[in-house]
Parts: C-alpha cells; structure tokens; sequence
C-alpha cells in the first residue's frame, strides 16, 4: 500500500521533492540514463514526462466526464496549429512553474537551459495557425469540450538562416529526437481513398446509390496531445494524423529482389504528411496539397462518427453532437465529404443529409484576397476525388436553382456564385463550397467582416444574411503575457493579484496606477529588463551590439508585400538620409527590429529581406549614424524566437494597406506587453485603437475606402515620387546600389514595382508614415507620457484575449456549455 502511494505521488505530486524524485526516475527509466551520462536531451526528455505524468491524469479523466455527459463537442479543423513549445506553457497552466526550476536547479541543471532544448513543432506557417492554438488554450481554459484536427507534418515550416542577407530554407526536423507530448494511436486508424473511377448501382431496396472504386488509398493514423486549460482539470485533445501505408513492405516483390518496390507503397503514403505546405507552383504540388486537405478532413470526420458510434448515438444526433469548425477554406472539402459519408456510407437520404451537414458545419474567413480563396481546377479534383465532383455537382444544381429563384433573370450573379468557376478553364471554388455548406461564416475583425459582406462574399451575404457575424480573432494571457514577459506578469499580479491571467479585462484595474509615479518606473524597470534580454539575444545570435535605452521599433510578422516591411524600410533610409545630410540633427536613438520568413517561391517577398539586411549591413557599419539608429534582422522567426520580442518593443508596426489585413494577431500581442502601435486603420487596428483610446494608438495612412477610390480614380506613384523630395532621395539611394556595393540591379525589381505599379500603395502612404514617425520620435523623449501611454495600452487590451473570442463563438455559433472536470 505505502509503495502504490508512492508510486501515486511520484505520478501527480506536485512539491520539489517529489517533482526531484519523479524527473530522475523518468531519467533512468524512460530515457535509461544515470545522471552522470545523461544528454540535455535526455534532461529535457525526463523533464516532458514528469510534466505529462502530472496532465495525463486530467486527460483521462476528461475524456470520461464528456463520454458520461454526452457532451456536444468542438471540433476545430485547421490545416495549421503552430503550437509552439510545450514545456512551459504546460508549466503555467499547472501551476507548477517555480516548483519544477527549483526541483531541477536543486539537481545543478539549468531550468531555463533545458526549458530552450524543446524543439518546436513548426506546424504553421504564421497567424491561422498560431490563432488556432491560441484558441485550443482557451477552449481548455474555459472547460469547452472540444478536439483540433490536423496534420501531424514530418518536416513543418522550414527553419529559416540568413546567408550573405538572402533567406535559406532548412529544413524543420521537429520530430529527429521524439515528441515526449503525443501518444499515437493505431488501433483508431482510418482508411482515405484516392483516384479511381464511380459506378452506380440501384440496392436491395430498390434506391439508387453510388460505389467508389478507388484507384489506391493511405492509412491515417492520429497522434493524440494533451492541451491543458490554465488552472482546471480539462485537458482537451489535439489529434493530428500520419499517413501511412495500408501495407508496408511487399514481401513478394522482396523475395523477387525488387527492394524498391518492396518499400515503394510505404514511401509514396508518407509523403503524404511529409511537409507543411508543399510547393504548389507545378501540378505534383497542387496535386499534393489537395490531398493534403481531403486526407486530414475525411480522417476526422470518419473519427467523428467512430465516436458516434462508441457513444451509441444515433446517425441523426451527429449535428447536436459535433460542431465543426473550418478554419479558413483548406478544409471546405468537409461539406462534400460529409455529404459522402452520410449519402454512400450512411445511406442517408439526401435532404436529410444536407440537413445534418449544414446544422454541423461553420466557417471562418481569413483573408480579403481573391486569389487566397482557394480553387481547385476540375481536371486535378476529378483526378483525386471523383465521387466528391459528383456531390459538388449536385450540391451546386440545387443551390443554383435556389438563386434563380432569389434574383430572377440575374445571370450574371448565378455564374458568380456557382461553386464552378466557368470563366476559361474551370475550377471549384472551395470558399463557396463553404458558404453553401455551413449553417455560420464569420470574419476575424469587426472590419473584416463587414469587407467580406461588401466584396468577396457580398453575393452570399444578400443570399444568407443571417449566416454572417464577426468573431474578432483573440491571443491567450498564458503564453503571451505570463509566460513571455514574468516580470510584468509579477509586477501587475502584486497589484491587482492573478485573476487577470484567466479573465483578461481584469487588467482594466491597471488605469489607478497609471499616474503612480512607482508604478510607472517599476513598469519602465521591467520594460528596461526585457529589452535588455533580447539585446543579449541579438549579441549572442547576430554579433550586434543594440542598446536597450534606445527606441525598440518593431515589425514581425510574415514577410509580404501588402505587411509593407519596405515601406518601414523606406524610413530607415530616410532617416539614413537625413542623418547624412545633417550629422547635427536631434534624433531618438533607435532600433529597427524585423522578424518574418518569406514563402519560399515568393521573390518580391525575399526581395525585401535582403534590402532589410542591406540597409542593416550599411546603417549598422556607418559610425555617423550606428549610434543613433540600429538595424537588426532576427532570422527564424517562429513561437520560441517570438518570445523574448513582444515584451521588449516600444513600438509595434502594423502598418498594411487598409482594408488588406483580415485581423492580426501580433498587434494583440505587441500591445497586451505595453507596446503602443504606429499603424493604419486595418484589420483588428480599429478595434484595438477604440479600446485603448485614440491618443495612445499612432493612426496614419490612407483609410479603405481612400484607397479604393485611389486605384479607381487612377494610382499614379510617379506623382508621390516626384512631389515628395525626401521619398524621391530615399529611393534614389537604394536605386544608386548603395545599399548594394554599388549594384544597381540588385534591388531595381522592387523599385521598378514601386514606381511603375505599387498595388500596395507605399508611396502614396510614405508622407503620412514619415509625419507619424516623427510624432513617436517626440512622443519618447516624454518618458511618463511614454509611460502612461504603455500601461493604457495594456490595461485595455482585455478584450483581446481568445478567451473572449471563444465565449463568442460557443454562444453565437458552437451553442456550447462548460462542461467542468472533477
């Protein structure tokens, strides 16, 4: 008895001791390693168990409490969960943060050192999937039963090194030591078919029905984590799935001494889920990517009835069930693969179908671009899913029939709202798709969503009015503020205690302090801390030397032409100038700080890298300005290297063309960690400007309809060129190869784009942009109105938090209860 309880503790117990005790035998008996000959890996490996020990008691005990009550669930599907590392956000949630670094430094291991060991899942490649992640923390946090669906990618996001200023993709081997954090799960493996051919055929009962005749198929495979709410006992799943081969080794064609093709199924299957993302420029890729998204799709629905079934509930209580929602268009083929299951495999009749199909599906738009609406040509989709082209058909005739209907004798809005696209060679359109297959369509910022009614979906909005809503995105406190930036979370939980971390707009308890003169200089001291940790970062990384009294002005994000990461480019060099011009003139020191990776086929985007390091290169060596202005790149911009930044910046760049950017994630970020915003009115900007107040937001730049009317009326940039000497001097010095060793091509593609076309309104913004510079410029040299202004901002970003949104989505969309956890 007393060694079960042992045992029991050694699992769950949450003191030092035990935590000691417990971390050293995963050591020994996980990783067979005596503390003398272990690895930091090793180290990190025991630390992970020891953690999950302590989750998975939470995980189990979930899973029964939702299987006892019948939970409805949430089934959130994405393409993209860029989760990041583990360790520590499980840390924060158990509470056991400051337990677990003195158990290990009691061991003379270095808490912090094995905490950086955790490779990071590099599931994503930015905000859809980073917003995803956000949001299965707060569906734990808030006690929402509820799964993610994905991918588990062998290779994820490629890591990022800067060689000679110029992006170079490696690749990301998340997975090369083991993930501590899964469990696999074979035995509720799936079967997903491919290709071949459809017959139809009339049953017993006299019906007619469809058979599939597949050309091959994989095995999906899930690999199930444990994502723990911040505090609670509910420890939801995130299932991601694996292809593999139906059989892994031919035998025969072994004994034959054909050794390839005795491999060659396997290795065809699992490249499947070998990359995020695959190059879609050549067919093989696009080929690729749709099966990519049908795989992932049709395993987790086929999940989703296998659960059903477990549950022994009926077919028809599927939708009360599950509630099932689609994160940006890659997985829309959801709508015809229900439909499939419940008409082929279900012998559900086809209305009920529909029915059952739009009651259990939502979709969520990401993007205002018409060309990052997904379609597929007719010829590749036929290729792959030809029973899922007969179902879109049908699904497209009814619903075409329904808007002849609606608008009588509008042709033209018919062929714009068919699911095919028939305009020379035809597509499927997968974001009509949705629209037509979900019961809820909502944007990402209160902007946004108004935008999709007004222009890409303005069509589905006159038809479905009431599908459409607003979910603004959110970020969670947990990884964004308590565990990134400890001092201000210790600094604000001594003032107005912890609750703030689980119940964000808390933090509005902040404004009685804001003209404290402690408080204000307690508040600088741990912004001072926090720049001084990332400037140690930048020296150990990039061998620059930046000073943390100077300005941190920062822009991270995806690198692409509508972010404008040149138009910031554009100031340095301005500034460059003016300095230049003028060695006398009076400047707020600064540091220009830039984080993103580029797409890989994306040369424009790549483009604009190389001239941030360019510029850094210059501005870095010149002694006339270096100590007034610094330029640094950090390279491999993802979750972990994220981290340290946000605290750090003075002032976040959030500077797209109105009307552009769906939301943003990273503006709710920047400011949550007191940075005050220079930017346009786009995207969740509006919304963040109202909540912290006009005069601490720094607003510039053309609005969204300026800008349309702008390219109505005919965009010339050759006017802004030519008007604005300043604008004229800094392009002129890229143009000259200054920045280049004298190079004057290097860098004439961005310029050329600029002068002749600039889509994304740079020049015309540039005199705007440079006017606000100025005003932070001033505004700094104020440090308590500086002061005041960061703690506002903190103080009233309550509303940001993917708690907030969540709550949102359960009452609006999900129609979702807590569900607590014993």
């Amino acid at each position: 008895m007393l060694m079960q309880i042992q045992v029991e503790e050694d699992r769950i117990g949450l003191s030092p001791e035990i935590l000691r005790r417990a971390f050293l035998d995963n050591l020994f008996y996980i990783q067979g390693k005596p503390l003398a000959l272990a690895t930091k890996n090793d180290f990190y490996i025991a630390l992970a168990y020891t953690v999950r020990d302590r989750m998975l008691h939470c995980w189990n005990s979930t899973a029964s409490t939702y299987t006892a009550r019948g939970s409805r669930t949430v089934c959130y599907l994405s393409a993209e969960f860029l989760m990041g590392p583990h360790l520590g956000n499980n840390l924060i949630n158990l509470g056991i943060y400051d337990q677990m670094k003195q158990a290990i430094e009691g061991l003379d291991l270095d808490f912090e050192e094995l905490i950086a060991q955790e490779e990071e899942p590099g599931l994503g490649n930015g905000g859809l999937g980073r917003l995803a992640a956000c949001y299965l923390d707060s569906l734990a946090t808030l006690e929402i039963p509820s799964m993610g669906y994905g991918i588990r990618y062998e290779f994820g996001i490629f890591d990022q090194e800067i060689r000679d200023g110029w992006q170079v993709e490696i690749t990301d081997k998340w997975l090369r030591y083991g993930n501590p954090w899964e469990l696999p799960r074979p035995e509720w493996a799936v079967e997903i078919k491919f290709g071949g051919y459809t017959e139809p055929f009339t049953d017993d009962q006299g019906r007619y029905r469809v058979r599939w005749i597949p050309a091959w198929s994989v095995k999906g495979v899930p690999y199930d984590t444990p994502i723990l709410g911040y505090q609670v006992n509910t420890a939801n799943t995130l299932r991601l799935w694996k292809a593999e081969a139906p059989e892994s080794f031919d035998f025969e064609a072994f004994n034959q001494g054909n050794y390839y093709r005795a491999v060659q199924e396997k290795v065809a299957s699992e490249n499947l889920t070998k990359v995020l993302y695959p190059n879609d420029e050549k067919f093989e890729g696009k080929q690729l990517r749709l099966q990519q998204q049908f795989f992932f799709v049709s395993c987790s629905l086929q999940d989703m009835f296998h659960i059903l079934e477990r549950q022994q509930l009926p077919l028809e209580a599927f939708p009360q069930k599950f509630t099932v929602q689609l994160n940006d268009t890659h997985p829309a083929i959801a709508v015809a693969e229900l439909m499939r299951l419940l008409v082929d495999k279900y012998l559900v009749e086809w209305d009920k179908a529909w029915d059952i199909t739009q009651q259990t599906l939502a979709y969520t738009n990401h993007t205002l671009l018409p060309e990052a609406l997904e379609k597929w040509a007719l010829d590749l989709f036929a290729g792959l899913l030809p029973r899922h082209l007969e179902i879109i058909y049908e699904i497209n005739a009814r619903f075409l029939d329904r808007v002849r209907l609606k608008f009588v004798g509008d042709a033209e809005r018919t062929a714009r709202m068919s699911l095919i696209d028939e305009q020379g060679a035809r597509y499927i359109r997968m974001a009509h798709l949705a629209c037509v297959g979900s019961h809820a369509i909502n944007g990402v910022a209160a902007l946004h969503s108004e935008l999709l009614k007004q222009t890409v979906l303005k069509d589905f909005y006159e038809f479905f009015p009431e599908k459409f809503s607003n979910k603004t995105n959110g970020v969670t406190p947990r990884r964004w503020i308590a565990l990134s930036n400890p001092s201000m979370t210790k600094l604000i939980t001594s003032k107005i205690g912890s609750g703030w971390i689980k119940h964000l707009d808390q933090l509005r308890q902040l404004e009685s302090f804001v003209g404290d003169i402690e408080f204000q200089r307690q508040w600088r001291e741990s912004k001072r801390s926090n720049k001084q940790s990332l400037a140690a970062l930048v020296k150990n990384r990039l061998d620059i030397t930046i000073d943390p009294d100077s300005l941190f002005d920062v822009q991270s994000k995806r690198i692409h032409e509508y972010k404008r990461q040149h138009l910031n480019a554009l100031h340095i060099v301005t500034l460059y100038d003016s300095i230049k011009q003028n060695p006398t003139l009076e400047i707020t020191p600064r540091t220009f700080i830039f984080g993103g990776k580029a797409a890989p086929g994306y040369y424009m985007a790549k483009l604009m890298i190389k001239l941030i390091t360019a510029i850094a290169e210059v501005v870095n060596g010149d002694p006339d300005v270096r100590d007034r202005i610094k330029v640094v790149f950090i390279p491999d911009y993802n979750v972990t290297n994220s981290q340290p930044v946000y605290p750090a910046a003075d002032l976040s760049e959030q500077i797209s063309t109105a009307g552009l950017e769906a939301s943003g994630t990273g503006n709710m970020k920047f400011a949550m960690n007191g940075a005050l915003t220079i930017g346009t009115l786009d995207g969740a900007n509006v919304e963040i400007r109202e909540e912290v107040g006009a005069e601490n937001f720094f607003l510039f730049g053309l609005i969204t309809e300026e800008v349309a009317a702008l390219k109505e009326q005919g965009y010339n940039p050759w006017d802004y060129y030519h008007s604005n000497d300043a604008l004229k001097a800094a392009i002129d010095l890229i143009a000259s190869g200054h920045f280049s060793h004298g190079d004057r091509d290097l860098f004439k593609p961005l310029v050329d784009k600029l002068l002749h076309h600039d889509p994304f309104l740079l020049l015309a913004d540039y005199a705007s942009y440079i006017e606000c510079q100025t005003k932070v410029d001033q505004a700094y040299r104020d440090t308590q109105h500086w002061t005041r202004m960061s703690i506002l901002n903190a103080a009233r970003m309550g509303k940001f938090s993917s708690d907030r949104s969540i709550r949102d989505y359960c009452k609006e969309i999900w129609k979702v209860q807590p569900i607590e956890v014993l």
